[in-house]
């Protein structure tokens, strides 16, 4: 950075800016904890010495808190992959079940936002296709913030509820379906080899809030890979270039994903029905009914305070997932 040149090319300044002050908060926050375990070290030393049992409480609560942010820190070791310090977009689509369905659909996407706002991370809707009659058929989001894709690529999955129905006037127990997908924010300059023949990119009036404007014009923008079947839109913005640029990132990290996941060396290897990816096996259940209790079927950590999870409260979940992953 003390270099001359520095500054001549921006964007690569920019970067390493970037880097540099991720490094500089991992180093400070290593630090930190290391020093409360000195200091906690040597008050326990004294209180021994001196046989001073007062400050016990304050000792025991020290190590409490210490603990659980080593445990954070250990997570975070775990974030590894080349893309886990991204920003992510995550889209949730309601499945089987209807009403009950878009409901489910419409909670997972309060109990992300809620998560999210709770670690401080940006939340913007990139597209949501809400239901007159109740919740919504599917939202995208863009959940700005360090390690955000690193940490939600635990919720890819589909994820049931079970409860009993405010849909149905007999009171009885419904099971509905939403599935979950989560890809990283890519910079711009992350490129692959897309061919521009393989894409069919329609244009349409956005819906939802947003003013007059986003029902006069076209500003939304669709578009599907057709050797692989894969759609993306967004209808965020006013401009439909900056849906289009928005949409092709989408698309960008959703093909790279499949090449990784299949281990293709080359996009155009990719063939093949992918417009229900997002339906793998089932990976966590919510139960309202007849008890309380959400349970990850690949961890098989659970929780029985249904209402908490729904809250934001999903960190068990995603830190078992990143601890199975890594063993």
């Amino acid at each position: 950075m003390m270099e001359p040149e520095f500054w001549d090319d921006q964007e690569k300044a920019q970067s390493i800016l970037q880097t540099s002050k991720r490094l500089k908060e991992k180093v400070s926050n290593f630090q930190r904890i290391y020093s409360k375990w000195e200091e906690l070290k040597l008050l326990a030393e004294m209180a021994i010495e001196e046989r001073d049992v007062s400050v016990k409480k304050e000792i025991t609560g020290g190590i409490e808190k210490l603990t659980e942010n080593i445990d954070k820190l250990k997570i975070e070791t775990l974030l590894s992959g080349e893309f886990d310090k991204n920003s992510a977009i995550l889209s949730v689509h309601s499945g089987a079940g209807g009403l009950d369905a878009q409901d489910w659909a419409e909670m997972l996407l309060r109990m992300y936002t809620r998560w999210s706002e709770k670690r401080g991370y940006g939340v913007k809707t990139l597209d949501i296709l809400p239901d007159t009659e109740a919740g919504i058929k599917s939202v995208t989001l863009l959940i700005e913030g360090e390690n955000a894709y690193g940490y939600l690529k635990a919720e890819k999955g589909v994820h049931r509820i079970v409860r009993i129905s405010p849909f149905d006037p007999s009171g009885k127990r419904h099971t509905s379906f939403a599935s979950v997908d989560v890809m990283p924010d890519l910079d711009d300059n992350v490129n692959i080899d897309i061919n521009p023949a393989d894409l069919k990119i329609d244009t349409y009036r956005a819906s939802g809030a947003g003013g007059q404007h986003v029902n006069k014009t076209e500003s939304a923008v669709r578009i599907t890979h057709l050797p692989t079947g894969i759609v993306v839109q967004c209808q965020n913005e006013r401009s439909q270039l900056s849906n289009r640029n928005t949409a092709m990132k989408m698309l960008t990290a959703k093909l790279i994903d499949l090449k990784e996941m299949e281990q293709k060396e080359k996009i155009e290897d990719l063939k093949g029905d992918y417009s229900q990816i997002a339906w793998g096996s089932q990976i966590r259940s919510y139960v309202f009914h007849p008890y309380n209790l959400v349970k990850d079927h690949r961890t098989n950590a659970e929780i029985g305070n249904v209402g908490a999870v729904m809250d934001g409260e999903i960190d068990i979940f995603i830190d078992e997932y990143l601890k199975q992953r890594n063993i």
